[in-house]
């Protein structure tokens, strides 16, 4: 599943670490493989030192390095540990004095009052990859984190309190976010207690709510989890698929639970919070042929909503019957003023782009562009964001121009997000009427709000657009 959520990313260790974290996508047996194979080259490099000189220690200059030749290694271990569940045991080695000095729960388990002198302990609910990456950290002061282990990898740092491996794992969540992972790591941050965390996960959740419902991982949510989303304000989606993810939700848990995925039983796991969905709010044909039909309202609710859309005395309902706020977007104009001439703007299939990076993340949910200079006019637009030279979301659009001044949005089907210190590339193809108003005065530095957003020409631009005038006045986005 973890392979799923996260992309294939490297948290890359400090300046100091004599070798670099290793990237792994993979399963946890084979990152289990990875730090035994780590483990057996440590004991062969010290078992070669040792038969070349019996000074061992005096190949390796500074006690980081000295230490890091015991990560995992039997030579001169007094404890070991049996880690995994039953069945996926791995005994690793330890040595008390390093441990204690990397955790306070390992000093007082081998040095604290109510100490025991156990040769042996047994940890079952920490994984051997993360406990290994654990270990590696209090050993080698290096932070080595997969997709696989991380979530696991904190859990072990809370467990034993190694405060900095838990905020290096907290981080890694956090650059790895996305809607496709966010619900699932929305009910972890709570579980851990990362109230960080927690709120990148609502803002993900807020500005991409289709997606994060539509994605895998939100079907492995808790009870809690789903119905703190489904209660949520802010959520910016139709209620149309705020249904259907809870019913995709009911049969997961169906399953969780060795239930028939029946309609009845669907109703049954979801319990009360079949009432935080705002089914009355639905658009009308949304729930004349999806909700009213699913089978999982009953008889008395599917006519009393009728009743609600229609009748002016309308019934009481358990549903809420008052629309999610959603969210508010926001407006970055990159142009102090407008203008039209009789030769300009035109548009001939040619490209008007623009590059732009921001600060902090945000979500574009698209576009405000210039319209007609010369009375209304419609226009067929293509846009298109990309990063790299990779297209992220595009499409195809028409809007009308009233013949103002004014900008008229234009948005991608879903928003995109976008991550700070990185330049993105907006562009757009126009079709219609050929003068149109431009931008002028533009600037290269625009404050939104808590966001800052920079600009730069952009080559894919073959229509004269730039910084300073041209088409794209806005940038429409989330935050």
């Amino acid at each position: 599943m973890a392979a799923e959520l996260f992309p294939t990313t490297k948290l890359v260790p400090s300046a100091s670490a004599s070798s670099s974290s290793t990237t792994s996508s993979s399963t946890s047996s084979s990152s289990i493989q990875q730090y035994q194979q780590q483990n057996l080259t440590n004991n062969n490099n010290t078992s070669r030192a040792a038969q070349r000189c019996c000074n061992w220690q005096g190949l390796f200059p500074t006690i980081r390095e000295r230490n890091s030749v015991m990560f995992n290694n039997e030579m001169m271990a007094d404890v070991h540990f049996v880690v995994g569940p039953p069945g996926g045991t791995q005994r690793v080695p330890g040595h008390k004095y390093v441990l204690a000095v990397g955790s306070s729960v390992f000093h007082a388990m081998f040095y604290g009052e109510l100490a025991e002198d156990q040769e042996e302990i047994r940890i079952p609910d920490v994984e051997p990859p993360s406990f290994l990456a654990m270990l590696k950290y209090i050993y080698c002061d290096e932070i080595d984190l997969c997709a696989d282990t991380v979530l696991a990898t904190l859990y072990a740092a809370k467990k034993y309190i190694v405060p900095h491996l838990a905020r290096a794992c907290v981080n890694f969540l956090e650059t790895s976010l996305s809607a496709k992972n966010a619900c699932v790591l929305l009910s972890q941050s709570c579980l851990f207690e990362e109230p960080d965390l927690t709120q990148r996960c609502w803002e993900v959740i807020d500005a991409q709510a289709e997606l994060a419902l539509r994605s895998e991982g939100f079907c492995d949510i808790d009870t809690q989890t789903l119905e703190s989303i489904l209660r949520r304000e802010t959520l910016n989606a139709k209620e149309m698929v705020v249904f259907e993810a809870a019913l995709n939700w009911a049969e997961a848990e169906c399953q969780r639970q060795d239930l028939a995925p029946t309609i009845e039983n669907r109703r049954l796991v979801l319990g009360k919070s079949i009432y935080l969905i705002r089914v009355p709010t639905m658009v009308l044909e949304d729930f004349a042929n999806g909700a009213a039909q699913s089978g999982v309202l009953t008889l008395n609710e599917t006519n009393d909503i009728f009743l609600w859309y229609t009748a002016a005395n309308k019934p009481d309902l358990l549903f809420c019957t008052k629309p999610r706020k959603g969210l508010a977007p926001q407006r970055c104009h990159r142009f102090q003023s407008c203008a039209y001439r009789s030769n300009q703007w035109r548009y001939r299939g040619r490209c008007d782009s623009i590059q732009f990076a921001v600060d902090k993340r945000v979500f574009i949910a698209g576009f405000g562009l210039y319209g007609s200079s010369c009375g209304s006019a419609e226009y067929s637009a293509k846009i298109e964001l990309k990063r790299q030279g990779v297209s992220m979301a595009q499409k195809v659009i028409k809007y009308f121009s009233d013949g103002s001044s004014s900008t008229f949005p234009v948005s991608f089907d879903y928003p995109v997000q976008i991550e700070p210190d990185t330049f993105y590339t907006a562009s757009v193809v126009l079709d219609g009427n050929e003068l149109s108003y431009f931008g002028q005065e533009g600037m290269t530095e625009v404050q939104c709000g808590k966001v800052t957003f920079q600009f730069q020409c952009s080559s894919d631009s073959t229509n004269g657009t730039g910084v300073q005038g041209g088409q794209i006045p806005e940038l429409v986005f989330y935050a």
